[in-house]
């Protein structure tokens, strides 16, 4: 009977009842073998009885369907195969390593590396006060400035850092850092993007992973102080994840399991003997950072990855920034295979070592079959040809089971990283800029390295044609194709008309896609782009006459923030200041607006220190960002498609904000 199969959903409704990392890996283990089989037996009535084979075009369009469903669905086994072995959670060792450091009296030389080309100055200000405020007090804080501006040199000689610039700029990031590394003698390296700034106990919380000396180097997550622009433009910040997560939630962790960590260029601390053994950062690599861990792996130096979040950076901030941040990325990737030191050459690397770093050039490699999928469903109102023959039976038994387990258990595996669905949906912006970028490289075509623009003020919003017009062309494309699918019967040959519920299915969620995929290319205005942050916390105004009021802090920047009084309208003078914990000294204030019991202020001229010790408070303070997980994935269905027609704002109380860890009132953090 066609509906047996659905009694498989059972088990990934029943499995995501305990969350995936409090549960025995037999469970992780059956659902990975529930979609191993549900996948083969998909796959395998696909290749036995699924095929249009009537004419030469159906049968192009059947076989094309058929290998870009195949790609897909064997190339996503691969993490889950992956995910077949135990993977370590280094968080609960990180004290205890803490603490055997401490009492082993090692008290290795650490420098800081900051390179730099072209941040706005606020930006690497952020991440200096960060790296001169570690607890950890031998430390040499260098910047590497590869734009040779006279302001960065007076900063990084403000906070008592070392300036360096190099008189020829020659293989971008790679090139700065060997040019760095060949100026500095510290027996332990630490590197910062300009823009990431670090926890005030980074180096406390990871020195103690490298006592053992097998270890080259160790790898903390990237996480994000403002929301990137598909949470943004689609005002979903409270309901999505960034896209990194997924991948230091969970790719990262699995590939540990295989001693395949990845270096990612910023948030790591190596051994300079592990880095001298390799000759430095791979200069010839546009992924320096990728082909570089590959490098130590192979060298025989293990790559650890600890999951405690210990810095935070600048997520791109406009859509065109985020898609050449992705092409770049991908072009670095790619690259890599051709290079003597990526993962396809050499020894040095275990089978499953290659498997789980071109597991990562697969990701990339994928959106040429995804732009397949989406083309793919105009062959029924355009060309009147289906590309695959089946029946109500077939979608129930086969199509149904396999994709309803993905949805339901995609989730769970990955630990709320990442959806079934909404991934794909605000992903399709990418697909096509992202299959160009794949193609170049196969052609031989790589891109060079550019620096993401960040902390960028813009007085109108704007979309971007070069990623607008595609996805209206597609839009165009897929609007002919529904008129030609709510053709009367007698229009249609009898073929076409048995295979139109699919097709109208399959055209409404591809309009539906592309809708949500456009909405996420319009950025908005952004007068102010320092990052807000929601949190709440007691606080309360004071003023010169004694008077004193609480409060309950619930937004904050470096430019103001946000309250809610307890009681009546407090009025607001000019030696009004707000205080909320005791790192920093109540600040002087001005009102900005009021709604009800609401109160949005800005501060008032702050003195450097003042500066420094927000700064210090907001993104440096240890444990400031949390783990999030976001709500159930029907609810944030029906939020983004209420959303649709609204757009993002940056006006105090409705402002883009980025959640983080709750403190009371001494600034401790709570839980």
């Amino acid at each position: 009977m066609s509906w047996l199969p659905l009694l498989a959903l059972i088990w990934p409704a029943w499995l995501s009842r305990t969350p995936e990392q409090s549960s025995p890996i037999w469970r992780r283990r059956s659902l990975i073998v529930l979609i191993g089989v549900l996948t083969l037996r998909y796959l395998l009535w696909r290749v036995s009885a699924s095929l249009n084979l009537s004419t030469p075009l159906s049968t192009t369009l059947s076989l094309l369907l058929l290998a870009a469903e195949g790609w897909l669905l064997l190339s996503g086994m691969v993490p889950f195969v992956l995910a077949w072995r135990r993977f370590p959670d280094r968080r609960p060792a990180m004290h205890q390593l803490r603490e055997q450091w401490r009492q082993s009296h090692w008290a290795p030389s650490v420098d800081i590396l900051v390179p730099t080309y072209g941040e706005p100055i606020n930006v690497l200000e952020r991440t200096l006060i960060g790296c001169c405020s570690q607890t950890y007090p031998h430390t040499h804080v260098w910047v590497l400035d590869d734009s040779g501006r006279r302001e960065v040199k007076a900063l990084a000689s403000r906070h008592g850092c070392t300036y360096v610039h190099r008189p020829v700029r020659s293989s971008a990031k790679a090139g700065n850092l060997n040019h760095g590394l060949r100026r500095c003698r510290g027996e332990l390296v630490a590197v910062f993007d300009a823009d990431f700034i670090p926890q005030t106990t980074f180096l406390e919380n990871s020195i103690g992973f490298l006592l053992d000396p097998e270890v080259g180097l160790l790898q903390t997550p990237q996480t994000f102080i403002n929301a990137d622009p598909v949470m943004r433009n689609l005002r979903m910040e409270r309901w999505l994840l960034s896209d990194e997560e997924s991948f230091y939630r969970w790719i990262e962790p699995v590939r540990d399991s295989w001693g395949a960590v990845v270096c990612a260029g910023t948030a790591f601390l190596a051994r300079r003997s592990a880095l001298d053994s390799v000759g430095g950062f791979v200069e010839r690599a546009i992924s320096e950072d990728f082909v570089t861990g590959i490098n130590l792996r192979r060298k025989g130096w293990r790559l650890l990855y600890l999951q405690q979040k210990l810095s935070a950076g600048l997520a791109a901030e406009t859509m065109a920034d985020f898609v050449r941040q992705r092409q770049r990325w991908a072009s670095g990737t790619l690259q890599s295979l051709r290079l003597p030191e990526g993962p396809l050459r050499g020894g040095g690397l275990t089978p499953w070592q290659r498997v789980a770093y071109l597991e990562g050039v697969v990701h990339w490699i994928n959106n040429v079959p995804r732009l397949v999928l989406i083309l793919m469903p105009l062959s029924y109102g355009l060309l009147g040809t289906l590309p695959i023959l089946i029946t109500a039976d077939d979608a129930v038994g086969l199509l149904l089971p396999l994709w309803a387990t993905l949805l339901m258990g995609v989730g769970w595996l990955n630990r709320g990283s990442r959806t079934a669905v909404l991934s794909e949906l605000t992903g399709w912006v990418l697909t096509v800029p992202l299959t160009v970028t794949v193609l170049a490289n196969l052609m031989g075509r790589i891109g060079g390295f550019r620096v993401t623009p960040k902390h960028q003020r813009r007085d109108r919003g704007s979309w971007s044609l070069q990623l607008s017009l595609p996805l209206l062309a597609l839009l165009a494309l897929n609007l002919f194709n529904l008129h030609g699918l709510l053709k009367p019967q007698a229009a249609l040959d009898s073929a076409a008309f048995d295979g139109r519920p699919l097709g109208l299915v399959w055209a409404v969620l591809n309009l539906l896609s592309l809708f949500i995929a456009l909405r996420a290319c319009w950025d908005p205005p952004s007068q102010d782009p320092s990052p807000w942050q929601a949190i709440e916390t007691p606080a309360w105004f004071q003023d010169d006459g004694g008077h004193r009021h609480a409060c309950t802090l619930k937004a904050i920047s470096e430019c103001g923030a946000e309250l809610e009084l307890h009681a009546e309208r407090t009025p607001l003078v000019a030696s009004s200041t707000l205080g909320w914990c005791k790192e920093v000294p109540p600040l002087p204030v001005q009102l900005e607006t009021a709604r009800g019991l609401q109160l949005a202020v800005r501060w008032g001229p702050l003195s450097p220190m003042q500066r420094k010790q927000l700064i210090r408070w907001l993104f440096c303070r240890p444990n400031c960002w949390r783990d999030r997980m976001p709500p159930p994935e029907w609810k944030a269905l029906g939020a983004l498609l209420t959303k649709l027609f609204s757009a993002p704002s940056r006006r105090p109380f409705d402002r883009c904000l980025m959640q983080q860890t709750e403190v009371n009132g001494s600034g401790s953090r709570i839980g």
